[in-house]
């Protein structure tokens, strides 16, 4: 009996001891908020790859282990290098695979990775902007610790923090990382009692140093047509007074904007926000619908005189922490076409040379940027990838505020686990590895500068087959090709378009034939 009580006693001690350990050190969140049993996670973690192997041999359902996204984006936010032994454990046969076709002539990759200078001839006030930046995410679908962590992040690495629009907290200010202030139709951050804009508001705001650019967000990749949504139980008195909204109230975002109705007036309103920051960079982040649309926009900024400094186009594919399912599904243009589409109809306009492309949605590695890159975007922003090297497990709690690392949560208690000092270092090695790899893929295709790319540098498998070029598969108008005639297809959108109108019109088309021009 002696003994048992003294193996009880170890057992119990062991057990304090580990507790105590696991809440006081900084590098795991999912420690810190489930002390022992959290290192249940990591047991699995480590072997992982002989359970699938057991289960591939035994025709069991799994897959092999492969180098998938979430190992690069661990492994760069840790510091670990990324070579792994043997070859592809992708099919390059499979219809749509893609490759980046590589020089026989290599270049060697620059000491410094290239960066994009935004700001058209209206801006007095451009900014530098790295090949990868922190995409929009808001205070309140995040924690306090985890935008501080991402802003800090930031600073240290020089690349910019897209707020998203839930708001510009003393959160987003407090380690000096550059920012672009995003405000969506809710007007978050710079609102009036009855939900309208409010300048005044906008212009002390974008008066702080940090905010180096000003966006509109028109529309989100997982959810287009829908405002944002934040669930009343993340709805705290910090996050109500950050918002201008009632404490413990659903908050939701208007579907469309107050403040234009019009391409021409979406023109002219994106160059008063320029105008209230002193001529800060200004643009706006649409996920593209139609390309009637994209092409009426256009001859908003040849009618109107002026042009957005920027424009980020958003995936149907990227992320959200609260979407219908048929939204996410099922509407929207995937980032490789809205991309096209956008840097087409720009090029076509004679308008490409005064706006930089931003693209989101699904960028996580090198390959990602360039490919990117290749298909018209100047840079490119990631939210999914930030969050995963800020700590996120990708556990799709965010909705509900029980996030187990203290990424997507308003509890304190839960928050408490992301150690911002730990968390931002991570988020720093990741976006400076991950633009490194960028540099190093383009040099290999003898590129030194993104406008060096072109689509004969990216192959997309049309069939087990058969290869082609971007360039080959896709059409690619000439600077002010639009202007003059243009492709059919294009020169029928150009006359749909309309600068005082979204949207093309129905009664225009029967049965899928235009009948008339008026």
């Amino acid at each position: 009996m002696a003994s048992w009580r003294a193996a009880a006693a170890t057992a119990a001690g062991a057990v304090a001891a580990l507790t105590a350990h696991d809440l006081l050190q900084r590098k795991h969140s999912v420690l810190r908020n489930y002390p022992v049993v959290g290192h249940l996670r990591y047991l699995l973690e480590d072997i992982r790859p002989e359970l699938q192997q057991y289960f591939i041999e035994r025709n069991w359902d799994g897959r092999p282990y492969d180098r998938d996204t979430r190992s690069v984006i661990y492994e760069r936010a840790k510091g670990i290098h990324g070579e792994l032994p043997f070859g592809t454990e992708r099919d390059v046969n499979q219809t749509g695979y893609e490759a980046l076709v590589h020089s026989t002539a290599p270049l060697e990759a620059p000491d410094r990775p290239p960066r994009v200078l935004v700001g058209g001839p209206d801006c007095s006030r451009p900014y530098s902007m790295a090949l990868l930046n922190v995409s929009a995410m808001s205070f309140g679908a995040l924690s306090a610790a985890a935008i501080r962590a991402l802003n800090k992040g930031a600073a240290m690495g020089g690349f910019a923090h897209d707020t998203g629009e839930g708001g510009l907290s003393s959160y987003h200010l407090e380690h000096g990382g550059d920012l672009v202030w995003e405000i969506g139709s809710g007007y978050f951050g710079t609102r009036t009692k009855d939900g309208d804009f409010d300048p005044a508001q906008f212009r002390d705001n974008a008066a702080h140093e940090q905010v180096r650019c000003v966006s509109l967000k028109l529309s989100q990749g997982a959810k287009p047509g829908i405002g944002g949504v934040l669930p009343a139980a993340k709805v705290s008195a910090e996050i109500a007074a950050v918002r201008g909204v009632p404490q413990g109230e659903k908050c939701v975002s208007p579907a469309a904007h107050k403040v234009f109705r019009t391409p021409a007036e979406l023109i002219e309103f994106v160059a008063r926000m320029r105008e209230l920051s002193g001529g800060k960079p200004a643009g706006f982040k649409l996920c593209v619908g139609s390309r009637v649309d994209v092409l009426a926009i256009c001859k908003a900024m040849l009618e109107v005189g002026t042009a957005p400094d920027f424009i980020i186009v958003d995936g149907s594919e990227g992320g959200t922490g609260a979407a219908p399912l048929e939204y996410e599904d099922h509407v929207g243009m995937p980032l490789t076409d809205g991309l096209m589409t956008v840097h087409n109809a720009l090029v076509g306009t004679g308008l490409r040379e005064r706006i930089k492309l931003g693209a989101s949605g699904k960028i996580a590695g090198g390959a990602d940027i360039v490919k990117r890159l290749i298909q018209g975007a100047d840079y490119t922003n990631a939210a999914r990838a930030m969050m995963m090297a800020a700590g996120c497990i990708q556990a799709q709690q965010c909705h509900t505020g029980k996030c187990p690392v203290g990424v997507a949560t308003q509890s304190h208690a839960r928050a408490r686990a992301l150690d911002v000092d730990d968390k931002s270092e991570r988020v720093r090695r990741y976006q400076e590895a991950t633009v490194a790899q960028a540099a190093q893929l383009m040099a290999t295709l003898g590129a030194r500068e993104p406008h060096e790319l072109s689509p004969w540098m990216l192959r997309h498998n049309t069939s087990p087959d058969e290869s082609r070029t971007y360039a080959e598969l896709f059409t690619w108008l000439r600077p002010g090709e639009l202007l003059d005639g243009g492709p059919e297809d294009w020169t029928r959108d150009w006359q749909l378009a309309s600068a005082d109108r979204f949207s093309f019109p129905i009664s225009k088309y029967r049965a899928g034939e235009r009948i008339s021009h008026d």
